[in-house]
């Protein structure tokens, strides 16, 4: 599969099969050295719709090979030269926004509303890097009489991105514009489950006029991971997925001195004050916990319920009931997810909760693909797993409390941190609850406050490991080094101590 140009023509839900995802490695498609290859699944149909090359270290060092040659070359050009290259992916990716919106429906389960909509939050993304060119200035200044210092952001080498099944491509392009822009050259790990999305980008940064070279693509996964994280001539390291794999990998990247920021899990917090607005908050909630079957860092799985509102949560209940599988709400991204998301249900019942809505047993006729269904669970205590540990699917628990500060407490005692939010009339509630959520993303009246470009995505605790976010102006800082210039060129009349 060297020649360029794939196109998956399918406007439609209708099984789709398609190419094997090989390696893109200085510029061509190749096979994977170990002759491996895994079925990617279409979810939605529960069967696979192509392959994916399995792949191991072999094929690592041949992607960091071609990275490292391309490196001296990509990195001499100025940032202004670089940042053009994403005007055009820009172009094209708008070009191929139902090309690469229906193809990302059919590899991940996602409704087309919502695939169009990552695809669109990629395209921000893109923007984003191409205006760096006018935001990296390091800044200067004349420390002293005669004495200027500047700083300079350098870019760290070859780096790499791990990225996860729930949006192959979105998260690709949270990494790619800031590192590319800053000089580096690039090695991206796709999830195995979803290789497709990155395979897409691959060809349009091409055709961009991406040097070869500059992006590479490894597929596969336990072996490939830990060869990326393990090689010394990789710099840098961005990851995003579950918390125990991001905690590992940045423990073990930092025996090889690169820099690692791996994004972790997530159990995000919503709460209900009584002054808060039904209407506002009955259907922003039901988004924030059903949106992408509720595969995603930032859905809301825990409601706490302050005083009386059960006249929104009602309406929460019902607007879940209305919801149809398979067209407002997607499939779950494999037949092991949904048992999981199942078995927490199916934990908290026999524990004593209130199955509110009852998501288990949802099916799409004529489809053979992972459904659940929005599921509410009523009357669950902090001890329970459902309210303790990520289930990433379409289920929001709902504990009762008796005031905000209690919420607070429980919200708090998470050990994750992403993403937190507060629905309230009040200005003072509002401040009250964000100065003391524990969350690096905070919401008022927004349940998936996600930040927009230039403002960084990246939460706080359990839910990241090491310094600065991964988009904005955090995450070009992360794909540089800052090289700090200090210059004199005349004696002065007078002494200092720089003197």
């Amino acid at each position: 599969m060297s020649e360029l140009k794939l196109s998956f023509a399918t406007r439609g839900y209708e099984f789709t099969p398609y190419v094997q995802a090989n390696n893109w490695i200085g510029g061509a498609w190749k096979p994977a050295s170990t002759g491996a290859t895994q079925n990617v699944i279409n979810p939605r149909h529960g069967k696979s719709m192509g392959k994916v090359v399995d792949s191991g270290a072999a094929d690592v060092a041949e992607a960091y090979a071609a990275a490292k040659a391309a490196l001296p070359e990509w990195k001499a050009l100025p940032i202004r030269e670089r940042a053009q290259v994403l005007y055009k992916v820009k172009e094209l990716m708008e070009a191929n926004l139902e090309e690469l919106s229906w193809l990302l429906s059919h590899e991940n389960g996602k409704t087309i509303g919502q695939a169009r909509g990552e695809v669109l939050k990629g395209i921000e993304c893109v923007e984003m890097g191409a205006s760096l060119q006018n935001m990296a200035d390091g800044g200067q200044l004349d420390v002293s009489r005669g004495v200027n210092c500047k700083v300079i952001h350098e870019a760290v080498g070859v780096v790499a991105g791990i990225v996860p099944f729930n949006f192959p491509t979105m998260v690709p392009l949270w990494m790619l514009p800031q590192a590319l822009v800053a000089g580096n050259t690039f090695i991206l790990k796709p999830s195995e489950k979803v290789p497709y999305g990155a395979m897409r980008l691959a060809e349009i940064f091409k055709e961009a006029g991406l040097p070869d070279g500059v992006l590479n693509i490894v597929n596969g996964g336990k072996e490939a991971v830990e060869a990326i994280i393990d090689h010394d001539g990789i710099g840098a390291v961005a990851f995003v997925g579950s918390t125990p794999i991001a905690k590992l990998l940045y423990a073990r990247g930092a025996e090889t001195g690169k820099k690692v920021l791996g994004l972790g899990g997530a159990k995000n917090h919503l709460v209900v004050v009584p002054d808060a607005s039904p209407e506002v908050t009955s259907a922003n909630v039901v988004a924030s916990y059903t949106g992408c079957a509720g595969q995603r860092c930032m859905a809301a799985s825990v409601l706490l319920a302050v005083g009386n509102v059960d006249h929104i949560l009602d309406d929460v209940a019902e607007k879940s009931r209305a919801l149809v599988v398979g067209q407002d709400i997607g499939a779950v991204v494999s037949k092991e997810s949904r048992d999981r998301i199942v078995r927490y249900i199916d934990e908290a019942e026999a524990a004593g909760a209130t199955i509110l809505v009852d998501g288990r047993g949802a099916k799409v006729e004529g489809s053979e693909g992972y459904w659940v269904g929005p599921t509410i669970i009523d009357g669950c205590t902090p001890d329970m797993a459902c309210v303790r540990e990520e289930i990433f699917g379409p289920v929001l628990s709902v504990i009762r409390v008796d005031t905000l500060d209690k919420a607070l407490d429980i919200e708090n005692a998470s050990p994750f941190g992403n993403a937190a939010c507060i629905y309230t009339t009040s200005g003072a509630v509002a401040e009250r609850a964000i100065n003391r959520f524990e969350a690096g993303m905070c919401g008022v009246n927004i349940g998936v406050p996600v930040p927009r470009e230039p403002f960084a995505f990246g939460g706080w605790n359990d839910s990241k490991f090491g310094h600065g976010d991964m988009t904005g102006m955090d995450g070009f800082r992360f794909w540089t080094r800052p090289r700090k210039v200090t210059v004199k060129w005349e004696l002065q009349s007078d002494e200092t101590w720089m003197s």
